[in-house]
């Protein structure tokens, strides 16, 4: 009898079970799905479930728990980039699109208690519950989508007037980002509350704002003008989002959106290392992998919006590359990182960028920002002069040697710098030069997995742990004497120095090289797969011989080729 009793009370929980999933799929046909819930700009964390039980992960930072009664003044992070994903209202979607493909309808529930809770406790005007992240532009724009979604399913005058209020604020021309992802999704906004409500000045004027954004955002050769090539990548995707948009609300897709749309494609490839990890240049953190974007046949590519990128093949982790940074003066996204380069060689990160931290207002987020965070000569006793532009003077595209003449007055004197970098026998050659009475010094980041294993005589080697090494050189020209004094500084806290940031909100000790002042031109030669390179001068050529084989290239005034 026990066991009869055990297999019916099973039975029985099966046959709940099958009912309850049977159920909800039968109530999930009846919940018709929308393109305005569904896509990609939906968060993957949290989850529905999560949001259920009152917990908001966002940023891989630790869930933080909010009531049913949400505080829309919660900071726990004090971090601008978690209150503005908490105020985009994205997590609140998440449960809307669950909604639709689920049939739960404790999901729509919650939405409607969020969105309205939101709507309630943030006037425009402000009140003693409002935050003042509420009506940022970026947050606008990240909302105005989520609320249209809950719109498909929820028909409420309060839902609708704040609709009307955002499409007011979205269409206000001096709160506009132009030329700027926050104006792409401004636009989205507009055009996703004009489409939904039927109104054409609101869709036409954000198709119109939107062909000039992209035509300031995006050059006519795919570079980005915001300064931090992973931004490319959000821009593509946004730009997708924006021409399905167009084309759902029955409009046609501006010809010169979907050119710029589709040049973008080589930038992000040429932006991307050997290893599949894009090059993080400006905002841009060393741990984005760009994913299934085409790129052209040639190896090597100079963007007149300040970027010159070279490989020695595509689609072979081993393979040699190289970053210069030229072009106008910071904004946006950008960092103090002009003249600077960096290295990927035999596999391997050699000279890299600091990188980015986050967007906090804190010292060690300043440092990334500026010259002595990136791979940059300085005038030693010079004012920094923040925000100047810089010229690619000179460039020669060889197949296997590719050399190139940059030039500002960032400290308000001519720097000089040169660059060389030949394949096959792995070297970069870099030469700094200053006018007569001033002084040069410059810095080398390193990969945070090389360590030192030897500092003598203008020759400072390292190696990972498998044993691999690398050696910088460097002598002062035209004597071709070796530079004495070169310091290896490693998690330094003040001033910072001797840092990268492999991720958001991390940074990691790595090694960093700082030359002294120098009278004369500085030459820095970096040898990748060697502690042993033999450096001489004789006249105007330079010889380096290792174990691997020769190089040998001409210095000639403030020009190496």
């Amino acid at each position: 009898m026990r066991r009869r009793t055990k297999a019916l009370t099973l039975s029985l929980a099966l046959l709940m079970i099958c009912g309850a999933v049977a159920g909800t799929a039968e109530a999930s046909d009846k919940v018709k799905r929308t393109s305005e819930c569904q896509g990609d700009w939906l968060p993957a964390t949290p989850t529905a479930p999560d949001i259920m039980n009152g917990e908001l992960e966002f940023l891989n930072l630790s869930p933080v728990k909010v009531g049913k009664d949400v505080n829309w003044r919660t900071d726990p992070y004090r971090n601008r980039s978690w209150s503005m994903v908490f105020h985009s209202l994205r997590w609140m979607g998440r449960l809307v699109a669950d909604y639709e493909t689920t049939g739960q309808t404790a999901y729509l529930t919650r939405a409607t208690e969020i969105a309205k809770d939101w709507v309630a406790d943030n006037p425009r005007r402000g009140g003693a519950k409002a935050s003042p992240y509420a009506w940022q532009e970026h947050p606008i724009a990240l909302r105005a989508p989520a609320l249209v979604c809950l719109s498909k399913h929820v028909s409420a005058s309060w839902l609708t007037r704040s609709l009307a209020e955002h499409a007011k604020v979205l269409s206000d021309p001096s709160l506009y980002e132009k030329g700027h992802n926050h104006g792409i999704d401004q636009d989205i906004a507009l055009l996703g509350i004009g489409c939904r409500y039927g109104n054409r000045a609101w869709s036409g004027l954000a198709v119109r704002r939107l062909t000039e954004t992209v035509k300031l955002d995006v050059d006519s050769q795919g570079a980005l003008r915001e300064q931090a090539p992973r931004y490319a990548i959000y821009v593509h995707e946004r730009l997708k989002v924006a021409m399905d948009g167009i084309k759902e609300c029955g409009r046609k897709v501006p010809a010169e959106i979907s050119r710029r749309w589709e040049s973008l494609e080589d930038f992000i490839s040429h932006s991307t290392q050997p290893n599949g990890f894009m090059v993080p240049i400006g905002d841009g953190g060393a741990d984005v992998r760009p994913v299934g974007y085409d790129h052209s046949k040639k190896a090597v590519r100079v963007f007149g919006n300040g970027y010159v990128y070279g490989r020695t093949a595509w689609d072979k982790p081993e393979s040699a590359f190289y970053s210069i940074r030229f072009g106008p003066g910071l904004k946006y996204h950008g960092h103090e990182d002009h003249l600077g380069v960096t290295y990927y060689a035999q596999g391997r990160d050699v000279l890299v960028d600091v990188g980015f931290h986050s967007y906090e207002n804190s010292g060690y987020r300043r440092w990334t920002m500026s010259p002595e965070a990136h791979n940059t000569p300085s005038v030693v006793g010079a004012r920094f002069r923040g925000r100047t532009a810089t010229a690619l003077s000179r460039s020669s595209i060889g197949e296997d040697r590719q050399s190139y003449r940059l030039t500002d007055r960032a400290y308000g004197v001519p720097r000089t710098r040169s660059v060389l970098v030949n394949h096959g026998d792995d070297v970069m050659a870099v030469l700094d030069t200053v006018p007569k009475g001033s002084r040069v010094r410059n810095l080398w980041h390193f990969a945070p997995g090389l360590s030192t294993v030897s500092d003598t005589g203008g020759r400072i080697v390292f190696k990972d742990k498998s044993g691999w090494k690398a050696t910088l050189v460097q002598v002062s020209m035209p004597s071709c004497k070796p530079v004495s004094g070169l310091q290896v500084v490693r998690g330094q806290q003040n001033p910072y120095q001797g840092w990268v940031s492999p991720a958001y909100l991390q940074k990691q000790a790595a090694p960093a090289v700082v030359s002294p002042a120098s009278a004369g031109a500085l030459l820095t030669v970096v040898v990748p797969g060697t502690d042993k390179p033999s450096l001489s001068c004789s006249g105007g050529k330079v010889s380096l011989k290792t174990s691997e084989g020769s190089v040998s290239f001409k210095v000639s005034g403030a020009d190496l080729s």
